[in-house]
């Protein structure tokens, strides 16, 4: 993208996580600290005041890479000519919300902003959805926007994966460094795969290296997929600054060259995917990428039966959430 401008949106802009991103984005993390920006705001009417106190913060921080910043409720407006967009802003579940319901409120945001981002964002836009539920949302999104390529949409898998190389690495006491090949598969939410048997520990398979198949199996899982709801528990509030981290982690890797060999999580659209998921989902596999976006679904990584029957049932939860808002597709 050289030295032109990049036009990044982040919606909800007054948020705990864009707050956590919008600094490391202007410190130059995601394209370098000679690239010019513009930070472009979305949020609902009632909290766009709260934008521009955001607004006067990255004025006082006086980054050299912001040349822009705009802000507002209106989605047309705040996309229009954006090349990159962070989908953060989603409706939180309330209490006694049931599923369905909440699937419901997230259709009606993510088609509007599918809807808007179809009308007037750059025609080669790259977006990635983080609210939640982050892989449906992006589906819906994805269906709103016929005239851009559902490649151009991911949802974030990547703090799932940075969760489990985390904790694979302190089993295993090595750095975080030394895992890799960690592969979340499925659905951003508790039926998502971690895949152990063919990650690496040191350039070796994860179940040598810890050589514990019961807890690998049974307490390493279920401590990933539970992890969200153990920050907020202990925290009082979701992940903000782990997940600010992990979306530019996500793009990062989408940008930049995957070294051989090497693969990253993303969910994407699964027409055409090598693992005979179904083909109208939004479902994480181990990608690579050959750089500015260029990515592809690994394809040969082995399952065995019990990776088979985990991944099919996160495959059959990610077909009921589209089943509830079907009609908003």
């Amino acid at each position: 993208m050289g030295q032109e401008l990049i036009r990044i949106a982040i919606t909800g802009g007054a948020g705990q996580i864009a707050y956590s991103l919008l600094f490391r984005i202007a410190a130059g993390e995601l394209f370098g600290p000679k690239t010019p920006i513009a930070l472009h705001f979305l949020e609902i009417p009632e909290m766009v005041g709260q934008l521009e106190g955001l607004k006067m913060e990255l004025e006082d921080s006086a980054f050299s890479t912001v040349q822009e910043v705009k802000v507002g409720s209106d989605p047309y407006e705040i996309f229009e000519g954006i090349d990159i967009a962070f989908l953060v802003g989603a409706k939180p579940r309330g209490p006694g919300m049931e599923r369905k319901d909440l699937l419901l409120e997230n259709a009606k945001i993510f088609s509007a902003q599918g809807k808007a981002l179809n009308k007037v964002a750059n025609r080669n836009v790259q977006v990635l959805v983080v609210g939640n539920p982050c892989n449906t949302n992006c589906l819906i999104a994805i269906h709103n926007a016929p005239d851009l390529h559902p490649r151009q949409f991911t949802s974030m898998m990547r703090l799932d994966q940075n969760r489990a190389a985390s904790m694979l690495a302190k089993r295993a006491k090595v750095s975080v460094d030394d895992i890799s090949n960690m592969t979340v598969w499925g659905n951003h939410s508790t039926t998502q795969v971690p895949d152990f048997y063919n990650a690496k520990i040191s350039g070796k398979p994860a179940i040598e290296v810890i050589n514990d198949i019961p807890w690998l199996e049974n307490e390493f899982i279920k401590a990933v997929q539970q992890r969200g709801a153990e920050v907020i528990k202990a925290r009082g509030k979701s992940s903000a600054g782990s997940a600010a981290s992990s979306a530019i982690d996500a793009m990062r890797s989408l940008l930049t060259e995957t070294p051989q060999e090497g693969r990253f999580s993303c969910a994407v659209y699964t027409k055409n995917n090598p693992y005979r998921i179904d083909e109208d989902l939004v479902f994480s596999f181990p990608c690579a990428s050959g750089g500015n976006f260029d990515y592809s679904i690994v394809a040969d990584v082995p399952w065995n039966s019990f990776l088979e029957e985990k991944i099919r049932l996160s495959e059959n939860e990610l077909k009921e959430e589209r089943d509830l808002i079907k009609h908003l597709l």
